[in-house]
């Protein structure tokens, strides 16, 4: 996991000399490659009270691979996907949590620190993902499907997970079905991560909710042989929300901790990741020798996270997320079960029939 309060140049070069009145060198020499100089001197003095108020504050900035390179390698303390974000949101030493992402992360870093302030720069920063079921959705489901284990992703409110048995993750989805042992589950409410997870434990059923992430489900094999036709050779890596027809048509498929993996492991000449656009952002920070070839699409959820709003609540101490204490406590059971969930050795993609929806 990257620390990025402690990144070097992605090149291993000493930071190049500037002018003394060109602001915070050091960390714009981690963005260069995204941030023109020109547009500097505007992002440094939130970049600079963000670093201050965490030291007045005790803080840490949590924030998601999906965030811009100015967030993601100047003032984040931890950063991940949202697996790797819940997993040291439990274990983080500080008394305030920003989260750089959107809301149902906000609450999950919440119901993993019930005694530390979590803020969100941004209410609206939600997610269509989580939009798309509610807790009585879920009962609903519990009542139709008497004794069917409910795998709910995180990207959903903690009401959807107090409902749930167990989370999961796009990383870990496939361990978490295993481990539950039975021949039948519930996976909500992304039901192309269903379909695509399906392919790793056919021997299990799947029931799914017809939920979908806005940014993944645009994405179809035309764009697939649109870029590998103009760019021959290219490795395509897609993230397992897009539709199976997407994942099917890529070389990988992974989250988007995953992905980072796979492109530092491998070192393709030429990669174009199906996802949100500030994951190649990111990864070419680090990944210099790399050319990345964008289709993508942005979430407009994520960029509604600034450094401006970033700085704001920590000044503000606003939003500050909370969850009502009976309820987070049957949330907490499902996530802390998937944080139990030791990984298992990857079973190879079969062909499968297409699970049954279970949406109404």
């Amino acid at each position: 996991m990257l620390q990025a309060g402690t990144a070097p140049r992605a090149d291993g070069r000493q930071a190049s000399h500037r002018s003394d009145a060109f602001p915070l060198p050091e960390q714009y020499e981690r963005v260069s490659r995204h941030v023109p100089a020109v547009e500097w001197p505007a992002l440094a003095p939130d970049v600079e009270a963000i670093l201050r108020l965490k030291r007045e504050r005790n803080a840490v900035v949590l924030a998601h691979n999906y965030q811009a390179p100015e967030i993601f390698h100047t003032v984040a303390d931890i950063v991940g996907d949202s697996l790797a974000l819940a997993r040291e949101a439990a274990r983080v030493d500080a008394d305030v949590i920003v989260l750089a992402g959107v809301h149902f992360m906000a609450e999950t870093a919440k119901l993993l620190n019930p005694n530390k302030t979590v803020l969100i720069p941004d209410l609206g920063a939600g997610c269509s993902l989580a939009d798309s079921i509610t807790a009585a959705d879920v009962r609903a489901l519990k009542a139709k499907y008497p004794g069917v284990p409910v795998v709910t992703y995180v990207n959903t409110s903690a009401a959807v997970k107090a409902e749930s048995d167990v989370c999961c993750t796009s990383g870990n989805a496939a361990d978490v079905v295993r481990a539950l042992g039975v021949p039948r589950v519930l996976m909500i409410p992304d039901e192309f991560l269903a379909r695509n997870v399906q392919q790793q434990v056919p021997e299990v059923e799947m029931l799914t909710w017809a939920g979908h992430c806005e940014v993944h489900e645009r994405f179809t094999p035309a764009d697939i042989a649109e870029v590998r036709d103009s760019y021959p050779g290219i490795t395509v890596i897609a993230h397992p929300e897009c539709p199976p027809e997407v994942v099917e048509a890529s070389d990988f498929s992974g989250s988007t901790a995953m992905m980072m993996n796979y492109v530092t492991e491998k070192r393709p000449a030429q990669v174009v990741l199906v996802t949100e656009c500030s994951m190649a952002d990111n990864i070419a920070v680090a990944n210099p020798d790399i050319e990345f070839i964008k289709p993508c699409n942005l979430c407009p959820h994520m960029k509604r996270i600034t450094l401006g709003n970033i700085r704001h609540a920590l000044e503000t101490m606003t939003h500050e997320v909370t969850v009502e204490p009976a309820l987070a406590d049957r949330a907490r059971m499902a996530v802390e079960r998937m944080l139990a969930v030791k990984p298992t050795p990857t079973v190879s993609p079969a062909p499968i029939p297409a699970p049954t929806s279970a949406a109404a």
